[in-house]
């Protein structure tokens, strides 16, 4: 492992033993809070070293023992398996080592659209929603509706929903983009197969620490929902219209009866698309660094197509192709394209940090 790597290693390591004993001390409040988010975070990082040291270490004894004439042989065997062990904790550790996304623990606001392909395309915007929906319950992650445009045959023209807990960033950012479905439609006599599309855009969810909005560049509207809803449609302005004014971003939101509600799920989706867009800003001015990266993440890139008379799937980034369509669409085999996602991203990565 290279010199300035070893010594980075050990500042992380004297940096976790620091927390540990601080954490150890008692700290509260907000002390607290902050310690235990820098100590979570350097728990990977640190126990992989240490299991690198600690493997270090018994190799050092075995070779200790290379001319002992009855201890020879079996310390040669030893290390054999030892040394092999050593390349994957240091193969680990470089992964864990690698620059990581500030938002990838965040939750995330997920917005599907309907692309071309008309009803057809609504359908597969709900297709979409419940895969995610059902790999999110699979991994324990909370789901909630913010609001939803349903089309004549009960699909999505669109809808935003926030999946909750932690590192659901990491793992959904790689859905970001144009998804594309090759498939007889049900409205379709002659069965002939259409191809319709959905985009599908993944912003990692602010805080307010994250994000500064100040009041004076909002501009609220209220006005009356309207829409499916049952008798208390039309009856109150209840509906929220915010425009960021310095941006142009519009949000409205009227799935609540409660104005108060509304406002408060606007604001929830304007932080959110605030936040991508300074993001956005900032990887546009590290646009070096961007070369070594999956795609650009941005909307209009399509990335995978879903082709159900051959029942296969195949994302377009890393020309893979599972033959398991209805796995992924149940969210059950939605992991077997993730995962290598990300491996690529990390080999991207290492290989312009050996540059």
């Amino acid at each position: 492992m290279a010199l300035a790597q070893s010594a980075r290693i050990e500042q992380l390591l004297k940096r976790f033993t620091e927390l540990e004993q601080a954490l150890a001390a008692g700290a509260s409040g907000e002390e607290y809070v902050r310690l235990s988010r820098e100590y979570a975070e350097l728990e990977p990082v640190a126990r992989k070293a240490q299991q690198l040291r600690s493997a270090s270490g018994e190799l050092a004894e075995l070779e200790e023992m290379l001319d002992d004439p009855e201890l020879g042989e079996m310390a040669r065997a030893e290390m054999a398996v030892l040394k092999e062990r050593i390349a994957v904790l240091e193969q680990e550790l470089q992964v864990l080592l690698l620059p990581r996304d500030a938002a990838d623990e965040k939750s995330v606001i997920v917005e599907i659209r309907a692309g071309t392909g008309g009803e057809e395309a609504a359908l597969f915007a709900a297709d979409l929603f419940r895969m995610y929906q059902r790999y999110s319950e699979a991994r324990g992650w909370k789901v909630e509706v913010l609001s939803a445009s349903e089309s004549d045959l009960g699909g999505y023209r669109e809808i935003i929903a926030a999946f909750r807990g932690r590192g659901v960033y990491a793992r959904l950012k790689y859905e970001s983009g144009v998804h594309r479905v090759q498939r007889v439609p049900e409205t379709e006599a002659g069965g002939r197969i259409h191809t319709s599309a959905a985009t599908v855009a993944v912003l990692p969810e602010a805080e307010e620490v994250d994000v500064e909005i100040d009041e004076k560049d909002l501009r609220i509207d209220v006005f009356r929902a309207s829409g499916a809803g049952g008798q208390h449609v039309n009856t109150t302005d209840s509906a929220v219209r915010i425009t960021h004014i310095p941006t142009g971003i519009v949000v409205s939101q009227q799935s609540e009866r409660s104005q108060h509600k509304n406002r408060a799920k606007a604001m929830q989706v304007l932080r959110a698309r605030l936040y991508e867009q300074q993001r956005r800003e900032q990887q546009q001015q590290r646009a070096a660094e961007r070369r070594g990266q999956i795609g650009s993440g941005d909307r209009s890139e399509r990335i995978r197509t879903y082709n159900f008379p051959q029942g296969r799937v195949t994302d377009h980034r890393i020309n893979l192709t599972l033959y398991k369509l209805d796995q992924v669409l149940s969210g059950e085999a939605l992991d077997e394209i993730i995962e290598p996602l990300i491996a690529e991203h990390q080999a991207r990565l290492l290989a312009a940090q050996e540059e």
